[in-house]
């Protein structure tokens, strides 16, 4: 690889530690360029993809411009509900530090007024009748001293009510500055939601138009063979962009046949091998029903190939693990890695939705090595959250 060649030169030429930590320097530029490539490419192949479906049905396009929409809804939804937690929290703290506040500033305005009505009773005379009845002047001297530190703690005790006030001002001015922001995220929730409601109704009338046009023509087990063949192009051209970059780690996929978990909890809806459409077509996964917006898991170590949509797949996240082996996840609500972006198992990838078409949310999950599905019962049988 290019990098390696790279580096041993880097280290060849070096003579001592910082040309060696110059060398790690180009090495991440090497692997970012690197990185920028691919996403470049797949990005090219995505948009062949694209043309080519354009041209099969305008439909599945506009079917996709609508739900990667609603996705980006659905998104920011979530960081508008995030950030209204998050205020909301803050506004809860910066109220129990008001209230500990004013609580404090009773203390002290009772302890100051305790302190000026006594000052009241004694007079203002009382310093000149000590002066006048002739006490032993140490007694005096410390009656007098006495005298000042009272009126300097009552000066102090002035401050710190002034003090307390002007930190109460702040955090009122605080609060009200949180309160108007809920009510700004508020605004800006209910217009998207307003948004996505108009998304979701023109994403309905497609696939009733979408479903008119397959019914009257009869023609869904060639569409289904068509968005199959589609497939099993981008695993190609995915195996072939990413042989140049393999992935290494400690373990390798095949080890772990049969000890891996589920992505998501969820019911047996369709599984590996039964018909579609009366048996000429099969499906090549399973597909899980699960509440929309589940978690969806990666099951290994890897790397993320392929996040975007797809025609029959929707919103579709592909996982390279290395030696051929990757995994597809579909129907996702939304995207949550990029093309490039490592993933460990367990790492939340996606959640479940009801992209690409579907009638009811739903995950679908499928196993392949190279260019052919295998059965993913096979390998995946631990329940999230359990060891069976």
């Amino acid at each position: 690889m290019k990098w390696r060649i790279i580096i041993t030169a880097a280290l060849l030429a070096a003579g001592h530690a910082g040309q060696a930590q110059d060398a790690d320097g180009e090495l991440t530029k090497v692997k970012e360029h690197e990185l920028e490539d691919v996403r470049e490419r797949i990005s090219l192949l995505k948009q062949s993809m694209d043309a080519s479906a354009d041209e099969r049905d305008r439909l599945t396009a506009e079917l996709q411009e609508a739900e990667v929409a609603i996705s980006e809804q659905r998104m920011r939804l979530k960081e508008i509900g995030r950030q209204q937690r998050y205020t909301i929290e803050k506004k809860a703290e910066l109220d129990a530090d008001l209230a500990l506040r004013e609580a404090h500033l009773d203390e002290e305005s009772t302890a100051l007024a305790v302190q000026v009505r006594a000052a009241y009773m004694s007079g203002s005379q009382e310093k000149i009748r000590l002066l006048l009845n002739q006490r032993d002047p140490a007694t005096l001297g410390r009656l007098m001293a006495y005298y000042r530190y009272l009126n300097d703690y009552r000066a102090e005790n002035i401050e710190a009510v002034m003090a307390e006030i002007k930190k109460l001002d702040a955090l009122k001015g605080q609060i009200a500055a949180e309160e108007a922001r809920l009510d700004e995220l508020a605004a800006t929730r209910y217009a998207e939601l307003t948004h996505l409601n108009r998304s979701q109704e023109e994403r309905a009338a497609l696939l009733a138009s979408l479903r008119q046009k397959i019914d009257s023509e009869g023609q869904e087990v060639e569409r289904l063979a068509a968005q199959e063949k589609d497939l099993t192009r981008l695993i190609a051209e995915l195996s072939s962009i990413l042989s140049d970059y393999p992935i290494s780690s400690e373990e390798p996929f095949s080890a772990h046949k049969g000890k891996l978990t589920w992505p998501v909890a969820g019911t047996l809806l369709h599984d590996f091998g039964q018909p579609r459409l009366g048996g000429t077509i099969k499906w090549n996964g399973v597909v899980l029903a699960a509440p929309r917006g589940r978690e969806v898991r990666a099951i290994y170590h890897g790397r993320i190939a392929f996040a975007d949509w797809l025609a029959g797949m929707g919103l579709l996240v592909i996982v390279d693990h290395g030696d051929g082996y990757m995994t597809l996840y579909g129907y996702n609500e939304t995207i949550l890695k990029n093309t490039g972006d490592w993933v460990a198992p367990g790492d939340v990838i996606a959640t479940v939705g009801d992209s690409g078409g579907q009638s009811q949310a739903g995950l679908y999950f499928e196993l392949r090595r190279g260019k052919q599905p295998v059965n993913p019962r096979q390998w995946v049988t631990r329940r999230p959250g359990g060891k069976t």
